[in-house]
């Protein structure tokens, strides 16, 4: 039976929500697909859930391809489990936390790994059981300080996430790139371009992780890539490491007078009129900034740590909140300062003429890490931790050395990329999947061990890929529309065809009424708007925002025998006989 506009569940909105910042969020709620509920949590409409259930099916018949079979778990769990792996407590203030009347702890799982170990640890002991792949299609949680965009970034979304199981690393490499084709087949069939980048696992765990990214403007990931092939996420990337320089016969520091110089750029200004080099103008990548960060970590406990790098440089906030994970990152407050009266504002240094060097955790209590930049025999201009004074000629290795290195400095067009393939460009990106070797962070925490052919008690290794369902739903929605509405592609559109009706006269209707039982005979998929004292207007407006890639106009021609067969992805219209629509929608 057709579905038809009369007694479907549908309005459509002619205004964008207050709240939506990017198309996908504005079209779908004007369209009928969803509707907000709460910050980032949304009702599925019977549109939106045909939609998804299209993007399931391309993913259920690929992950059966891949030999993987499917479960389904519940999204409220026990709080045990994620105790024991420690993740109850490294979400931090992402996971949802509830108890129920007895006063027992639960979550609203953010992924699944624990109940899936536990699951295979309760019904396999034997190496003759594995490998083994599962999944299933399941909705997760996550408190999201910011939820934005729309179904972009929500705190209850639709995840597909497998897990494989093997008795060898050399089994798990097989296992993910099963995973891997899989993926690189489903977001083909999607449509959907993507970038496969090195990642960082973060509370994951494991020791192999590739985000698929697909390129977009609204993207909330950066990542970089060479010509050459290299690609990554900025947490990902890793600064390559410049030799070390002779130190001897390079000058003694030299404190100097620098009033009014908080900054780099007056710093740079002052020591190239005071201070000039013979060779060339000083710049701001012959400083050490060194930036003062305050880590929160999982106990409460707050520590200040000075990062000191190139003057050119900034610290980007998602490598510092990788780097320093669990623990949050913060820039230093007005507050720290006054609590650390050896930190002098503005002309933080590794060293000073009056006192320990920074780096000595038992003298000042402030560990100094630096950037890979900052390698012995290096020399830089940077605070001597007096008020309004510099120094000049500090060679790192001689004069300081750091508690420890960090790369969290920003990552700039034209940076060599690590691999030797040439300079990388930045772009912006939205994950729409994520594969990782596990390995055995998961089964040795909880004990899922199999016996291997001599009869020996072995660790299971691991991988868990992850698809977001309903952000490439809204990707989807993202990249394809026009200024009238959504332009779905054939593959996950709501129906195959729209018909209208359009006109008063009895025949339109009934002409309508001829091609959509011929469309439904040969197993097309019609919505089909049969609204009556409706204007051609309205409908016509109606089809554009829902976005069936291919609509029936019955109207005015009905009297000469055709109808009008519209593509919405290409705008062409064009005359068929009203006998003939099923061949040319074939064709």
């Amino acid at each position: 039976m057709p579905t038809r506009l009369t007694n479907y569940f549908l309005r459509t909105l002619r205004e964008d929500p207050a709240d939506a910042e990017v198309t996908s969020h504005k079209l779908l709620v004007r369209a009928g697909y969803i509707r907000r509920q709460a910050p980032g949590v949304f009702a599925w409409l019977p549109l939106g859930l045909r939609v998804k259930a299209k993007i399931e099916a391309i993913i259920r018949e690929e992950m059966t391809n891949a030999g993987a079979h499917e479960v389904h778990f519940p999204a409220l769990l026990p709080r045990e489990p994620y105790e024991i792996s420690n993740r109850w407590t490294e979400y931090g203030e992402n996971l949802f936390r509830l108890h129920d009347r007895k006063g027992a702890d639960y979550l609203l799982a953010p992924t699944h790994e624990e109940v899936f170990t536990l699951l295979v640890k309760d019904l396999y002991n034997s190496y003759k059981d594995l490998p083994l792949s599962i999944y299933q299609i399941q909705d997760k949680y996550r408190d999201e300080a910011r939820p934005r965009a729309g179904l972009l970034r929500g705190r209850e979304f639709t995840m597909k996430d497998a897990y494989s199981f093997d008795v060898s690393d050399e089994g798990l490499d097989v296992s993910y790139q099963a995973q891997r084709d899989a993926y690189e087949r489903i977001f083909g069939r999607l449509g959907l371009e993507y970038v496969i980048v090195k990642a960082d696992a973060g509370a994951m765990g494991g020791s192999k992780s590739e985000e698929f990214l697909h390129p977009t403007p609204v993207g909330e990931d950066t990542f970089v890539r060479s010509a050459g092939g290299y690609a990554a996420n900025v947490e990902a990337f890793q600064t390559i490491v410049p030799e070390s320089a002779a130190i001897d016969g390079q000058p003694a520091p030299v404190v100097f007078d620098s009033p009014n110089t908080p900054t780099i750029l007056t710093l740079v200004d002052h020591v190239n009129e005071h201070e000039p080099r013979s060779d060339r103008p000083w710049r701001a990548a012959d400083t050490l900034k060194n930036v003062v960060l305050a880590l929160t970590h999982l106990d409460g406990h707050r520590e200040l740590v000075v990062v000191g790098m190139p003057g050119d440089r900034e610290v980007e906030v998602k490598r510092a909140e990788v780097a320093f994970a669990p623990a949050e990152v913060e820039a230093a407050t007005e507050s720290d300062f006054a609590k650390h009266p050896a930190l002098v504002k503005g002309y933080i240094g590794p060293w000073s003429p009056e006192g320990p060097v920074l780096g000595d955790a038992s003298a000042s209590g402030i560990r100094f890490l630096v950037d890979p930049r900052v390698v012995d025999g290096t020399a830089w201009v940077t605070g001597a931790n007096l008020h309004e004074k510099h120094v000049l000629s500090l060679v790192a290795g001689r004069d300081f050395t750091a508690d420890g290195v960090i790369d969290i400095a920003d990552v700039r067009h034209g940076d060599p990329a690590p691999d030797g393939s040439g300079p990388v460009e930045l772009a912006r990106g939205m994950e729409i999947g994520h594969v990782f070797q596990l390995g055995r962070k998961y089964a040795e925490a909880l004990g899922l061990k199999v016996l291997d052919e001599n009869g020996k008690l072995v660790t299971v290794t691991m991988g868990s890929y992850g698809i977001g369902v309903t952000r490439i739903l809204a990707i989807i929605a993202e990249d394809n529309n026009d200024g009238k509405g959504l332009v779905w592609p054939a593959a996950v559109a709501p129906f195959d065809v729209h018909v209208l009706a359009t006109g008063k006269d009895s025949a339109v209707f009934d002409a309508a009424e001829t091609v959509v039982a011929a469309l439904e005979a040969s197993r097309f998929d019609v919505l089909y708007d049969d609204r009556p004292k409706l204007s051609p207007g309205v409908k016509f407006a109606d089809a554009e925002l829902i976005g069936v890639p291919k609509i029936v106009i019955a109207g005015r021609g009905v009297a000469d025998g055709v109808v009008e067969v519209w593509d919405r992805a290409t705008g062409e219209r064009t005359q068929v006989p009203i006998d003939g629509v099923v061949a040319v929608l074939e064709s």
